[in-house]
C-alpha cells in the first residue's frame, strides 16, 4: 500500500542534491522527454543512499534493479538478508511481497477474463452464493454522539470488476477506525486454519464498507477475486497461477510457502526492532496453512519478479510469449475510477497523488496536486507492499525498477527517495 503523498524535497544527508531535473520540476514540470538515458554518476547516489540505510541500522538490506530497453542500467544488493545469519542478499534471496501479490493475482485474473472463464460484469454471487445476501454498513450518529451501523441493501450486485478495482466495499480491519473496519477486527477473520472458500464465507457475514462501485476501498477484494477464480477454473489458486503466469514466465521461486529447508535459509528478514508488518496477521511463509492470501501472501526473488515487471513493461508479452493479448493488457492498465466513473476517493486512497487505478494496478493519469508534482511519466504503473517491496513501470522511458526489502516502518520514505533518485539520474 502506498499512502497518499505530496512529494517533498527529500534530503538524505549529502546524498541527494538538486540537479537540473529537480529544478525543472520546481518550475512546474514533472515529465522527462522520451528517450532519456541514465547518468551513471547520478545513479551512484542510489548506492550511497542504501549503504547509509544499512550502516545506520534502519534496514537489514535491500536489492534494486533498474532496466531500460531490456538491459540493466543499475543492479545492486545492499546489506544482508538477515542480520542474524549475515548472509548477503542475492538475486535468489526470498522476500515476502505482501500487497505486491495483488499485481500477480490481477494479471492471472485478466488471463481468465481473456479466456472467457470469468467476465468482469459477472456478479460475485454467481461463484460465491452467499454474496447475494450482502448488506452495506452505514454509520448513524445519535444525538448523544454515539455511533451505530445501519445495514442497508445493495444498490446493485457486486461484480468481478468491483473486486479488481477495489470498489467492492470489502475492506481491511487493521487500519482506520470506521465501525465496519471495527466489525472486521471483532470478527477475528484470521483465526484458525482456513482456505479461501472459508475466508470468503467469513467476509460474506460482514457488512460492506460502501456500496459496490462507490468508493475506492483497499481490502480483501483480491482474496474474494481469488476464490471466484478457483470456483470458475475448478482449481486451487496456486495451480491457476502456475499455469497462466508463473510457469510461462519462469518464476520458479514465486509462491505462497517456502518448505524446502535450504530455501528457508534464503528468506530475507527485517531488523529485529522493525518486524511488525501491521497487517492483522502473521505472515510466515515457512508455516504451511490452507489459506493462500491472494492479496498479500506470496514470496518472490529478484530473479523472478524482474521477469514479471519486464512482462508488464512489454505490454503483456515476455521473450516471445504472449501472457496477455494487447487488448487485454490495454484494458487492465486503463484507469477505471477517474472523472465520470462515479467512484469517490477518501483519505485512504493508496494509489496516491496523480494516480488512477486500472484492473489491479495504479496508473499515472495526471501530475497530481503536490507542488512540485511527484516525479514520473503519464502511463506509469506501480504498486508496493507492507514490507517495502515496490515496482514502477514507465513505458514512456522503456524502463522499470524493482525494489525488494523487508522494512515496514521505513518503507514509504525509502520508496519515495528511491523514485526521486531514479528520475534525477535521467537526462536527455
Amino acid at each position: 500500500m502506498i499512502l497518499q503523498f505530496g512529494l517533498r524535497a527529500l534530503v538524505c544527508g549529502a546524498l541527494v542534491s538538486l540537479g537540473a531535473m529537480s529544478l525543472a520540476r520546481a518550475e512546474g514540470t514533472y515529465e522527462i522527454p522520451a528517450g532519456a538515458h541514465f547518468n551513471q554518476e547520478k545513479l551512484a547516489r542510489i548506492s550511497e543512499f542504501f549503504k547509509n540505510e544499512v550502516a545506520t541500522g534502519k534496514i537489514a538490506g535491500a536489492t534494486v534493479l533498474i532496466k531500460q530497453g531490456g538491459k540493466p542500467v543499475f543492479r545492486e544488493a545492499f546489506g544482508v538478508q538477515d542480520v542474524a545469519s549475515k548472509a548477503p542478499i542475492t538475486d535468489k534471496t526470498i522476500f515476502r511481497l505482501f500487497s505486491m501479490t495483488k499485481a500477480i493475482t490481477s494479471v492471472v485474473a485478466m488471463k481468465l477474463v481473456e479466456d472467457g472463464t470469468i467476465k468482469l460484469d459477472d456478479p460475485v454471487s454467481k461463484y460465491i452464493p452467499s454474496f447475494a445476501n450482502l448488506k452495506v454498513g452505514v454509520e448513524k450518529k445519535a444525538d448523544d454522539g454515539t455511533k451505530s451501523l445501519e445495514l442497508v441493501p445493495l444498490n446493485r450486485p457486486m461484480t468481478v470488476k468491483d473486486l479488481m478495482t477495489h470498489t467492492s466495499g470489502v475492506t481491511y480491519g487493521f487500519y482506520g477506525d470506521s465501525l465496519v473496519r471495527k466489525a472486521y477486527r471483532d470478527a477475528k477473520i484470521y483465526d484458525g486454519d482456513f482456505d479461501l472458500a472459508e475466508f470468503a464465507e467469513r467476509i460474506a457475514k460482514l457488512p460492506l464498507h460502501n456500496q459496490p462501485g462507490a468508493l475506492w476501498q483497499y481490502g480483501h477484494s483480491t482474496d474474494i477475486l481469488a476464490r471466484v477464480m478457483e470456483v470458475a477454473a475448478a482449481k486451487p489458486l496456486i495451480d491457476i497461477m502456475r499455469e497462466k503466469l508463473l510457469d510461462p514466465l519462469g518464476m520458479v521461486d514465486t509462491g505462497f510457502f517456502v518448505t524446502d529447508p535450504e530455501k528457508q535459509k534464503l528468506l530475507a528478514q527485517p531488523v529485529p526492532n522493525d518486524s511488525d508488518f501491521r497487517v492483522g496477521r502473521i505472515n510466515d511463509p515457512t508455516v504451511v496453512k490452507k489459506i493462500q492470501f491472494a492479496s498479500g501472501g506470496m514470496v518472490t526473488t529478484m530473479a523472478d519478479y524482474q521477469r514479471f515487471a519486464e512482462m508488464l513493461l512489454q505490454g503483456g508479452s515476455f521473450e516471445g510469449k504472449t501472457i496477455l493479448k494487447p487488448e487485454t493488457f490495454k484494458l487492465m492498465v486503463t484507469d477505471q475510477i477517474g472523472p465520470g466513473s462515479g467512484v469517490d476517493r477518501d483519505y485512504f486512497y493508496f494509489p496516491g497523488d496523480g494516480f488512477g487505478f486500472g484492473l489491479g494496478l495504479a496508473v499515472r493519469t495526471d501530475p497530481g496536486n503536490a507542488k512540485p508534482p511527484p516525479p514520473g511519466d503519464l502511463g506509469e504503473l506501480k504498486w508496493d507492499g507492507a514490507s517495502g517491496c515496490y515496482f514502477v513501470i514507465d513505458p514512456k522511458q522503456d524502463m522499470f525498477f524493482v525494489l525488494l526489502e523487508q522494512t515496514p516502518t521505513e518503507r514509504q520514505r525509502v520508496q519515495r527517495t528511491l523514485k526521486q533518485l531514479v528520475y534525477e539520474a535521467m537526462e536527455k
